[in-house]
């Protein structure tokens, strides 16, 4: 019993040389539980989602903590008010992390052909 003690107090502490038996099974028993237990264990993380690059994104800050975002429209195709405000947020989140929609209005061209939306944004 003190042997068997004496050894699990040594895979503890780190003792063995580099190399040893004792030195491998304590690998081994790393690398099993780094490989093996995301299989069993929800560590509750996912991989980012990946989601197309912008085609256009311009940021503008309005001096007073907030910041003004210029998105193409072909960004944004909701029907909705909702969908589209859905959308933006989705373009404009992966660069300015969490951020609190203020406002937004659409911008159109001399001939009247929506070619984006401006869009206050708060942190």
């Amino acid at each position: 019993m003190k042997k068997l003690w004496e050894t699990i107090k040594s895979y503890i502490w780190w003792t063995h040389q580099r190399g040893s038996f004792h030195y491998d099974v304590m690998v081994t028993l790393i690398l099993l539980f780094i490989f093996v237990t995301p299989h069993f264990i929800n560590y509750k993380d996912r991989p980012a989602e990946r989601m197309p690059r912008p085609r256009s994104v311009l940021v503008i800050p309005d001096g007073t903590n907030g910041f003004i975002f210029r998105v193409d429209a072909r960004d944004v195709t909701g029907a909705t008010l909702a969908e589209q405000q859905a959308q933006i947020l989705r373009v404009i989140e992966p660069i300015a992390g969490y951020v609190k929609l203020d406002h937004w209005t659409p911008e159109q061209d001399t001939k009247g052909e929506l070619v984006g939306y401006r869009v206050w944004v708060k942190r």
